[in-house]
């Protein structure tokens, strides 16, 4: 089923029950959310509006984009600008350290928007960014969720060489709906990719999807077996929201028993974490992973 705008297919007004989200609260929370407020820090978790930035900020898990807030891909699914973006920032490792530092983050993830102007498609600042969290906050876990570097393996190197605990790339959708969602994206391409971490010795790697966008189960089920074969550790799987009008529709809302469903299939599997659930996102309980 194409992805187009059909009256058939589109889901019913409103979002069912289980979709709805809490207000955070807490203690930790509360605090967390006065630091970002007041040193004016970045975290993709207030500006992504992340439905669980509660809960992770109360474990103290927090997630940060680095490489600027504009992509050179175009993907059907994402809220992030599109366009030619400004120049590196080489004092951004530093600034990122700082504000986990200030925070006083358990667990740090890392993501970045797509850089194909860059001849290093961002890995040097990558790399950089690891190594600074690690200097000035050496009990800090990091997670890195990067793009896929063209598969160029000396850029993917870079990621392997300052090693950080869970190492993840997306495959965001099923291998028919790829070019649809992903544009620039190629389905083996991000097989390649994470299979060549694993084989390259990073301990943990980890992938997501999103679910909703008309996919079927047999395919679900055929990218959590291939994720397994790229002996994938971790799978993230969760509903897909439209961020706007200009973006693709959700075909339907997923059932909290069929996301219950396809976590049995993939521990079944073999992998070591399974999440999956409605609200569920790449970051979500990410400090659980490294065990």
């Amino acid at each position: 089923m194409s992805i187009e705008t059909k009256a058939s297919v589109l889901p019913p007004k409103g979002k069912p029950k289980w979709l709805r989200v809490k207000l955070p609260t807490g203690k930790k929370y509360t605090e967390l959310r006065g630091l970002v407020d007041k040193y004016k820090l970045n975290t993709i978790c207030t500006s992504g509006s992340c439905p669980n930035m509660g809960e992770c900020w109360g474990e103290g898990t927090a997630t940060f984009m680095i490489l600027g807030n504009v992509c050179t891909r175009s993907c059907g699914f994402c809220g992030v600008k599109t366009g030619r973006p400004e120049t590196v920032a080489w004092d951004e490792p530093e600034k990122v350290a700082r504000s986990i530092k200030i925070m006083k983050i358990k667990h740090a993830v890392l993501t970045s928007v797509d850089r194909d102007d860059l001849k290093d498609m961002g890995s040097i600042i990558w790399a950089e960014t690891v190594k600074a969290v690690r200097r000035m906050n050496p009990t800090t876990t990091l997670e890195t969720l990067i793009p896929d570097f063209q598969g160029i393996e000396r850029h993917l190197d870079r990621i392997v060489e300052v090693a950080p605990e869970v190492v993840s790339h997306n495959m965001e959708t099923v291998r028919r709906l790829t070019r649809e969602v992903r544009i620039q994206a190629k389905y083996d391409r991000s097989l390649g990719v994470l299979k060549y971490l694993k084989d390259q010795g990073i301990n943990r790697t980890k992938s997501g999807i999103m679910l909703g966008l008309g996919e079927k189960e047999e395919e679900v089920i055929q990218t959590l077996h291939d994720l397994s074969e790229a002996n994938v550790d971790v799978v993230t799987i969760g509903q897909y929201l439209q961020p706007s009008k200009k973006h693709l529709p959700v075909q339907r809302f997923v059932t909290p028993d069929e996301f219950d469903r396809y976590r049995q299939i993939g521990l079944d599997l073999g992998f070591r974490h399974v999440e999956s659930g409605a609200l569920v996102r790449s970051s979500y309980k990410a400090h659980k992973h490294i065990d």
